[in-house]
């Protein structure tokens, strides 16, 4: 009886080979991308050989389903698109390949982990991540609006970026780790716009996210507060946030107009398989900003607290005993600190209905911001 090892070496030979699999209802041809212990096969560049419809990613199939398989070599290359070939059309249809090589390039430094099998590197990453306080969470999805499939799933800490093929583990990867992490109160998640990922976790996986930091909404807190009380016409996205909050510059944002750009107009990059270096890394990119710009929208949030509490502090220090036992102040009277607020905000309001026009049903036009 052939060892562990042996049987994962007999099976490591067939990655990467063309086949014709003759399935229960139908024959395919495609090419091995991983064959699991469990009788599973991982297959991509998918086509039904009778209909001629190609699957986009990946494919997961079962060994009980399986008639027949054979080596297939194609007559013409035209009839068959190589994996490499539809990674390069899908980085060309991106943009600006400047732009994705500078990417590369001052992005070389960051540190992330792929995990796309539950062996090795899965069990330290959650172990790894069940030792955190708090963590930033960022995905990618796939398909229509109440369809989506998540692909996904990017989990940072302070010091590394954990992307999980959510397409390929599947609800094995919630059931052995990812659920506890994602349902335990004790862990904060930091997101940006959650309410995708919410859904997607609830309807595909029965996960559900708890003790959540929105930094959307945080940034939407602020400028609620920052405006003496007027909503924005329009939420902010993640780039956006990042350089008004964090100071980073325009040039610096590229990987995350990029991920924006491809969730948009081109969402079937995030199924394709095996996943480009440089979308890992935008990937990856998309949640290092996380941590740090929870910390500076919390200051920011708690500002006119901490004003008001070192008016408290200097307001009692440079007032005698005499007076402040002089019968006129016991210590419940609304403080005149405290009345002062009303002051701030009128002078908020002024200074944003001269900085942001007004529309219609009044909100304030981002867009119109004049300094």
């Amino acid at each position: 009886m052939a060892s562990f090892s042996e049987e994962c070496r007999f099976l490591d030979c067939f990655k990467r080979k063309r086949v014709k699999i003759t399935l229960l209802d139908t024959q395919v041809i495609a090419v091995i991308q991983r064959i699991n212990l469990n009788k599973t096969v991982i297959l991509e560049d998918v086509y039904e050989v009778q209909t001629g419809r190609k699957f986009p990613g990946v494919k997961l199939i079962f060994g009980h389903d399986i008639v027949k398989v054979e080596l297939h070599f194609p007559v013409s290359h035209a009839n068959l698109c190589s994996v490499d070939d539809a990674h390069k059309t899908t980085l060309q249809s991106l943009g600006n390949r400047t732009i994705l090589d500078d990417i590369v390039e001052h992005e070389d430094s960051m540190n992330y982990v792929l995990i796309d099998e539950l062996q090795e590197k899965f069990g330290p990453a959650v172990t790894h991540i069940q030792e955190q306080k708090v963590i930033g969470i960022g995905a990618n999805f796939f398909g229509p609006v109440e369809q989506e499939r998540l692909c996904w799933l990017q989990v940072a800490t302070k010091n590394v970026v954990y992307i999980f093929d959510i397409l390929l583990l599947g609800a094995r990867a919630f059931k052995n780790g990812l659920c506890m992490i994602l349902e335990k109160r004790h862990i904060l998640k930091v997101t940006h716009d959650c309410r995708w990922i919410v859904r997607c976790l609830r309807t595909q996986f029965n996960v559900n996210l708890t003790n959540v930091f929105d930094t959307q909404v945080a940034d939407l807190m602020l400028f609620y507060k920052d405006t003496g009380g007027f909503l924005p016409d329009r939420v902010s996205t993640l780039q956006e946030v990042v350089r008004i909050h964090l100071k980073v510059p325009v040039n610096k944002l590229s990987p995350l107009w990029i991920q924006e750009q491809c969730t948009e107009e081109n969402p079937e990059v995030w199924y394709i398989r095996p996943c480009p270096p440089v979308l890992l890394k935008i990937m990856a990119v998309s949640v290092v900003h996380l941590l740090p710009l929870r910390l500076v929208l919390l200051d920011a949030l708690m500002s006119d607290y901490t004003t008001l509490v070192d008016s408290y502090m200097s307001s009692y220090q440079n007032k005698s005993v005499h007076m402040l036992h002089d019968g006129k102040q016991n210590g419940v009277e609304l403080p005149e600190e405290i009345q002062e607020l009303e002051a701030v905000r009128q002078e908020r309001i002024k200074w944003a209905s001269r900085c942001y026009l007004v529309t219609d049903d009044g909100l304030l036009d981002r867009s119109s911001f004049k300094s």
